[in-house]
């Protein structure tokens, strides 16, 4: 399967939280997100491990007790079910795979 970028695929998931779904086969999704300085999303957690790599800005991320602040280039891994949040510091683009695949995330 192959995926054309095309600008009018994006869709507001929470305030400031926008999603394009790049492609997705039977087993993992692979998702691009533009978040905007100041959007927060909450804790949350899913069965999906979902694995993310942060194209440009800045983003804080709380898991578990902990916090991890993200720079350009950076990478994350949660295991399914792994209690996770994040503070958009800088406008952002992401980068980030699902698996197995998030039907929500579907186009």
């Amino acid at each position: 399967m192959f995926t054309r970028c095309d600008e009018r695929n994006y869709r507001e998931m929470l305030p400031g939280v926008e999603l394009k779904t790049l492609t997705h086969g039977e087993a993992m999704l692979l998702g691009e997100f533009r978040l905007k300085k100041g959007a927060v999303i909450p804790s949350h957690s899913h069965p999906h491990e979902q694995i993310g790599y942060l194209v440009s800005g800045r983003l804080r991320f709380n898991s578990e007790g902990e916090t991890y602040e993200a720079g350009p280039g950076d990478g994350w891994c949660f295991t399914g079910n792994c209690e996770h949040g994040v503070e958009v510091l800088e406008d952002s683009l992401v980068v980030e795979v699902f698996s197995p695949v998030r039907e929500d995330y579907l186009p």
